[in-house]
């Protein structure tokens, strides 16, 4: 098993930028009658992170998520990174040329 970063283009800069989770969401919640002080902290999954992008990177978060799906895992690293967890170098290979054939130099893979 391998991870890999996932970049896209920035739409603006057009730099290569990568989403990170810097810290959890927090939930809360409002009751019609009360205030509850319950605060509830989640971590985005990766594809959540992914759809974060939209507007930021020069493609679409859904596409790039589904030709990402199809090789591998979209998960969220130990630092809060946005990567690709994938079962061998075969598979990120294939993925590698299914990126380029479909977005270009718009979306790659690091390690």
């Amino acid at each position: 098993m391998i991870r890999l970063r996932l970049f896209g283009r920035c739409r603006i800069y057009h730099d290569p930028v990568s989403p990170v989770l810097k810290a959890p969401a927090q939930i809360g919640w409002s009751a019609f009658y009360r205030d509850i002080e319950l605060v509830t902290p989640r971590r985005l999954k990766g594809r959540e992170l992914l759809m974060r992008t939209r507007g930021w990177w020069t493609v679409e978060p859904a596409e790039v998520a589904e030709v990402v799906e199809a090789h591998g895992r979209l998960v969220v690293g130990d630092g809060g990174e946005l990567m690709v967890e994938l079962a061998g170098r075969d598979a990120a290979e294939d993925l590698r040329r299914a990126l380029e054939q479909r977005f270009g130099a718009a979306v790659f893979l690091t390690p």
